[in-house]
């Protein structure tokens, strides 16, 4: 297994039953990762893109739906797609949604299995996308208990799905050595989630990990693939376009809580990451585009 797959620490709280958060995106950057939770990730648009789960590596047509249970490795990257206007929704849910004790039961059986095979990576035919897609974009507008339903019921429609296949051929990973190897990244992403509402300096996340500066430089982007700076930037603007998204909170006011100095300097680097100034953004993604934890 790679030395370089980060353990990811979603958003998703353990409050929350799941997390769903769907946006448009012109590519794919984020390393290989993976996480507790259990992963539903729609994707439309995107013709080209280069899906990795576990040992399984494939380019996807321009419809997908993959299931990712939990600790697989797993990333898509833009690869050899074109698209200007790729459509991502993602779910997130944590492992004990459906309890043990809750899946024995044998009106459970589909979705017990479906989780077991999850194990490996689950990717669903066109016909059964085709199917389950206008119900994943309208689970974006629900809300409450009425939403959590309405994931469980699409849940058990995909358990039903005759012509599903799993993806990777492994079905145990070494997470001893994963979580070795990305130990130190993990406690600097920790660290980071808490904090980039402030400034933070490069000096604080080496000491955190008892390295120099120039050497933890090095390490982080060996094992995430980016720079510091630019990870806690996408975290920040990550917090911000949720926040630009889902409130009327002034633009000024979201740059400052999500640890911009700067009004300006917020609208160069979200305009840099997103390919719209905050303003603009808002406007566009702001009713079809949602980030929700329910």
């Amino acid at each position: 297994m790679s030395r370089s797959i980060l353990k990811e620490s979603p958003p998703l709280t353990k409050a929350d039953c799941f997390s769903l958060y769907a946006r448009y995106k012109t590519e794919f950057n984020f390393p290989v990762h993976y996480h507790e939770e259990y992963e539903l990730n729609f994707i439309e648009n995107a013709r080209g893109v280069r899906r990795v789960v576990g040992s399984s590596m494939e380019e996807i047509d321009d419809l997908e739906l993959v299931l990712v249970g939990p600790n697989i490795p797993h990333a898509w990257f833009t690869y050899k797609c074109k698209s200007d206007s790729i459509y991502e929704l993602t779910i997130q849910f944590h492992r004990d949604l459906f309890h043990e004790i809750f899946l024995k039961r044998n009106q459970l059986n589909f979705i017990r299995s479906m989780f077991e095979r999850s194990l490996k990576g689950i990717s669903f035919s066109r016909r059964t996308i085709e199917r389950v897609a206008p119900r994943l974009k309208a689970l974006a507008e629900k809300e409450g208990f009425d939403s959590v339903l309405e994931l469980m019921g699409v849940l058990h429609d995909l358990s039903l799905s005759p012509d599903s296949r799993t993806l990777s051929e492994d079905i145990t990973y070494n997470t001893e050595l994963i979580y070795n190897d990305s130990q130190r990244v993990e406690k600097v992403v920790d660290f980071i989630n808490e904090n980039f509402g402030r400034t933070i300096r490069l000096a604080e996340a080496a000491d955190l990990v008892e390295m120099a500066e120039t050497a933890f430089s090095r390490f982080f982007k060996a094992k995430t693939g980016i720079t510091f700076v630019d990870y806690l930037n996408d975290i920040r603007i990550g917090h911000a376009s949720r926040l630009l998204i889902d409130t009327t909170a002034p633009i000024a006011e979201i740059a400052q809580e999500c640890g911009f100095t700067s009004l300006t300097n917020f609208n160069r680097i979200f305009k840099k990451r997103k390919g719209l100034v905050p303003k603009d953004f808002r406007e566009k993604h702001g009713t079809p585009d949602k980030k929700k934890f329910v």
